[in-house]
């Protein structure tokens, strides 16, 4: 039978968590049904869940017995799901009951809307400000990178990748939302093809909010609905292996967004200091995941 929503959730070794996301979304005030696929996790959660979850037909776990990446498994999670709207949802994230239909309603009245996103926090409340993004142009991020965009008030050529100022408690348009949860319409995601399956990790929506800009979407932030975000339960086993794919994955957007890019300069100098980037960030992070 169709259901209005379908919860597509990516796991590859994102521990108890991945539990606690499955409870809150099948509490939704809305009928759901809930798409795990598992990227060749071995902390046993998606089994467990599984079998938890045998005589329950809502819930349905996929197993690609590898890490296929973010985009590709989400794909794969959208083409077996049967909601009239998909909810792409970290495992990460806690929904409370009426967090889905407060942003199915924003896609009912929205004319135009193409994906929609919520306003994730930390423990204590606190809005991460990749809530609501701009594109990561080159000049964006480096009036980021060295402190130009503090003063952005006073220089609109000084913006820098984050909006500043408190989210709005309101739906609002906007450039780019958390990847973090994200819902669109069945057919807007397949007008867009899904995600794009070349890249691994981190940046693929950007992609897609970009795209679906391109297409004539809307990108919406609804700023009335907050959610509990524990930031990346993956990602704290493997800081280097995450933080490569977030480098690769911040030049390919560069290279199919970003009108710099058709320098042939230009783009030398970005994939050089890209490079850089993560070389000189690297030893760091695996130190202190040994310490960890």
């Amino acid at each position: 039978m169709p259901v209005p929503v379908s919860v597509l959730i990516v796991a590859a070794d994102s521990g108890p968590s991945l539990r606690e996301c499955v409870t809150r979304a099948l509490a939704s005030s809305v009928p759901v049904e809930l798409i795990i696929v598992d990227n060749g996790s071995r902390d046993g959660v998606p089994q467990a869940i599984a079998r938890a979850f045998e005589n329950d037909g809502r819930v349905r776990v996929l197993y690609n017995h590898a890490n296929l990446g973010f985009g590709s498994a989400a794909n794969v999670a959208a083409h077996a799901a049967r909601g009239d709207a998909l909810l792409v949802l970290n495992p990460d994230c806690l929904l409370e009951p009426d967090s889905l239909a407060r942003m199915l309603e924003v896609l009912r009245v929205q004319h135009g809307a193409g994906v929609v996103g919520a306003v994730v926090c930390d423990a204590d409340g606190t809005p991460d400000p990749a809530s609501r993004r701009r594109d990561p142009l080159l000049r964006r991020s480096l009036n980021a990178l060295t402190g130009r965009d503090r003063r952005e008030a006073e220089d609109p050529s000084r913006e820098g990748i984050n909006v500043p100022g408190p989210v709005p408690d309101a739906v609002v348009e906007t450039e780019n939302v958390s990847g973090a949860l994200l819902l669109l319409p069945r057919n807007a995601f397949e007008r867009l093809q899904g995600f794009d399956e070349g890249y691994f990790l981190h940046c693929e929506d950007l992609d897609l909010c970009r795209r679906a800009r391109d297409a004539g979407y809307k990108v919406l932030l609804a700023g009335n609905v907050r959610v509990h975000h524990g930031k990346g339960g993956s990602s704290r086993h493997r800081p280097v292996f995450v933080s490569w794919h977030k480098h690769r994955g911040m030049w390919r957007w560069f290279r199919k967004f970003d009108p710099a890019a058709r320098h042939p300069l230009t783009r030398m100098l970005v994939w050089c200091g890209i490079g850089a980037h993560f070389a000189w960030t690297a030893p760091s992070l695996w130190l202190r995941a040994r310490r960890a």
